[in-house]
């Protein structure tokens, strides 16, 4: 099984980026499930349903997000619906709307289970990421041979301990939220695949995704300003991952960067 996750889609222009190539990308790496985190997606700072559907529609399969996933308040309804394809990080609270994780069919017939992790690094307070994921494990037991994991947060070192963490017992830790793509993918001994971050899907020309001069007025004056997405030419980040079917570990990773004007 060969399945794509895409790091965090950044506004209109990230969207619309993604959609355009992921015919393609589809095509060319064999794909049989696709992942996007879609935290920045509407407006470069939040989630609606709209854009959701707008990416599902386009080709995605599964929808993660992080830190940013209320922004929009409506946005609790599409996440409580029981066939929600938009998860949020399994270690918010318990009384927090919608899923931490969810089971997807690939177009292949084979299920695919999706894990939201958030970590604690220079991030808010949740709850243990270690934990949420040791709880989930004996949970689902050895219902699914196939897991992917996205493991939201800003240290590299959180992502990697999550990485080793889980060697041998997921198919894939993937990391997201820094909008930076490492270059440090690999399979660990135990044939877990990891990468410390899948990089961005939006505007090239750009400070992760914001307008650079905005990005700067913040650095350099210290006073809150209003973000807004940078226009112009795009670039779609992310990674191939091969699972063998029948073990669920992974056998490669293959990043992924390609730019539309």
């Amino acid at each position: 099984m060969n399945i794509l996750f895409f790091g965090d889609v950044v506004g209109k222009v990230g969207r619309r980026a993604l959609i355009a190539l992921l015919p393609t990308l589809i095509e060319r790496e064999r794909a049989d499930f696709v992942i996007a985190n879609c935290e920045n997606v509407a407006g470069g700072a939040g989630v609606d349903a709209k854009s959701c559907e707008q990416l599902l529609a386009g080709g995605v399969d599964a929808l993660t997000s992080g830190n940013h996933i209320w922004r929009k308040r409506e946005i609790g309804d599409y996440l409580d619906r029981p066939d929600s394809p938009l998860l949020r990080p399994l270690n918010f609270p318990g009384a927090a709307p919608g899923r931490g994780w969810g089971a997807f069919t690939s177009n292949a017939g084979c299920e695919v289970c999706v894990v939201n992790l958030i970590g604690r690094v220079f991030m808010a307070p949740v709850d243990c990421p270690f934990q949420a994921a040791e709880s989930f494990l004996a949970e689902i037991g050895d219902r699914y041979r196939v897991v992917i994991v996205d493991m939201h947060c800003d240290a590299t070192s959180e992502k990697g301990a999550m990485g080793w963490f889980l060697d041998g017992r997921v198919s894939a830790v993937v990391g997201s939220h820094t909008h930076v793509q490492t270059a440090d993918e690999r399979l660990l001994p135990r044939g877990t695949g990891f990468l410390s971050d899948a990089g961005m899907c939006g505007p090239v020309d750009s400070v992760i995704g914001v307008k650079p001069d905005l990005a700067i007025r913040r650095f350099v004056t210290q006073r809150p300003t209003r973000f807004e997405t940078a226009p112009g030419r795009a670039v779609v980040q992310g990674v191939s991952i091969a699972v063998d079917d029948s073990s669920g570990r992974a056998t490669s990773l293959n990043r992924i960067q390609e730019y539309l004007e």
